[in-house]
């Protein structure tokens, strides 16, 4: 070998071991970064040199595809899960439990305790009073529920709103990321960097909708849903909604009143099993805006009816009119069923009843049609008040049973119905995090390792030495023969 050779060999060396350190070091000061990719030099023999050395070829992003594909799938499902959980546990905890103070069953069962309380004196006006108050808590109760319910679903309608506006965003990177890589190979550039801010875009488009990466030419990618709606493929797809700026329980996507999704103008199902995006985070806020929440509404109207229809019931006060409404109202007014949608939020105490609205607490003993104070000690109409509350009667609607019971027994159904579902739902969440977790350990396995890349960086030290020994003898040859 002659010395140009040789020297060609160690200056070729020492440029690969230079480029080598600079990926080893931007590997340990990435080892955090969400998206990156482990990087590995790819060395080849030098054929065209002067007497043969190495050459760099390229730069080798490592990410085992697949793996990457289904903890994707992993986050879509947690993504959901959470979300349907999350409006379970807000619901719950609106309606409350027994055990807790201010709950709709403390309510009922102190507006139980005090009729039992005034008809034991029925001539204490102060005892009266009390009635009054536990029958606004009782009502404020059910307001409240159906608030919480009608809140939960416009935050979701925002949600929907903003997430639809991300995703547009998102897949209009992905469009551009493509293209930029596609130029990048052309040109004999190194993509990595790119590659990594395309992964982490298509991530967050993974946490709302489920997608699948399909590879196309010079380092694109299409991506597709598991239900095979495309969203990007060469250009990028542009998704519609239309937010509503309120919401009330008898608006749904049913009957037309709520935006449902397009995709390039054409209509989608939101959610369900023909949705071409069921699965993620933007599927469960369509479900919890149009489902679990019509849903919820519909057990606690249910209950909101059975408790007006127990006290205008005509049997129980013969001083009120016949079509007069009972202690509790619609909004004022007698009850109608056909208009049960959102009963539980315009649900309120009879004025007739209610001191602070310029009524009398004394027609809770004497009836509600009386113009003038009865018999102090007549506790007649009080006990009728309690036998309607802890009677047992089916209830005419909803869903929470068809056997008969007390009001405080068939808002136990409901509380025990909701356990039942937000635990189901637990159960699914726990099952997606750890499948998701599981997943994300076998991506970062394959990731850049601390201990490894400094072993590396160990060797390309000692070869960078290697070469720069040779080059300093290779000196003192030539060196010797000038001075020959």
């Amino acid at each position: 070998m002659s010395i140009t050779s040789a020297l060609s060999n160690a200056l070729s060396g020492l440029s690969a071991n230079a480029r080598a350190a600079g990926v080893v070091s931007a590997n340990l000061a990435n080892i955090q970064t969400d998206g990156y990719g482990r990087r590995d030099i790819a060395l080849s023999h030098d054929r065209y040199g002067a007497g043969g050395g190495v050459r760099v070829t390229g730069i080798t992003r490592h990410v085992d595809a697949g793996v990457l594909s289904d903890r994707r799938l992993a986050d879509s499902a947690l993504a959901h899960s959470e979300t349907r959980a999350q409006f379970l546990k807000e619901v719950q905890g609106a309606v409350g439990t027994p055990d807790q103070p201010g709950s709709l069953s403390a309510r009922i069962a102190a507006l139980e305790a005090a009729l039992i309380t005034a008809a034991s004196r029925p001539e204490a006006d102060n005892r009266l009073q009390q009635v009054s108050q536990r029958a606004v808590e009782v009502v404020a109760g059910f307001n409240n529920v159906s608030d919480d319910i009608q809140s939960q679903r416009m935050r979701a309608e925002e949600q929907i709103e903003s997430a639809v506006r991300g995703l547009n965003a998102d897949l209009g990177q992905v469009r551009d990321l493509n293209v930029q890589i596609q130029n990048a190979q052309r040109r004999g550039h190194d993509p990595s960097s790119l590659l990594d801010h395309r992964q982490v875009v298509v991530d967050r488009v993974a946490d709302m909708i489920p997608v699948r990466e399909v590879p196309r030419d010079d380092g694109a990618v299409a991506l597709m849903t598991p239900g095979g709606a495309p969203l990007v493929d060469g250009p990028s797809a542009t998704l519609e909604f239309t937010r509503s700026n309120d919401i009330a329980p008898h608006m749904t996507l049913d009957v037309g009143l709520l935006s449902g999704i397009k995709i390039d103008g054409r209509d989608i199902a939101p959610a369900g099993m023909r949705s071409p995006i069921s699965g993620g985070r933007l599927s469960a806020l369509f479900e919890v805006r149009d489902s679990l929440s019509v849903d919820a509404q519909r057990q606690v109207d249910a209950l909101a009816r059975d408790m007006i229809d127990r006290f205008q019931d005509p049997a129980l006060d013969a001083t009120r009119g016949p079509t007069d409404p009972g202690i509790f109202t619609d909004a004022g007014g007698v009850f109608n069923a056909a208009d049960e949608t959102g009963v539980a939020g315009r649900m309120q105490l009879n004025a007739l009843v209610d001191p602070a609205a310029g009524g009398e607490a004394r027609r809770l003993r004497d009836g509600l049609g009386t113009a003038g104070p009865g018999a102090a000690g007549d506790a007649g109409f009080l006990h009728a008040l309690g036998d309607a509350l802890s009677g047992s009667r089916a209830m005419a609607s909803g869903d929470l049973g068809g056997g008969s019971g007390s009001t405080a027994q068939h808002l136990g159904a409901m509380v025990s119905q909701l356990a039942q579902t937000a635990l189901a739902e637990d159960r699914a969440t726990s099952f997606a995090a750890v499948r998701q977790t599981g997943l994300e350990e076998r991506l970062l396995a394959d990731g850049v390792n601390s201990d490894e890349e400094t072993a590396r960086l160990l060797l390309i030290e000692q070869a960078y030495s290697a070469n720069a020994r040779m080059i300093q003898t290779l000196d003192e040859m030539m060196q010797t023969l000038l001075r020959i």
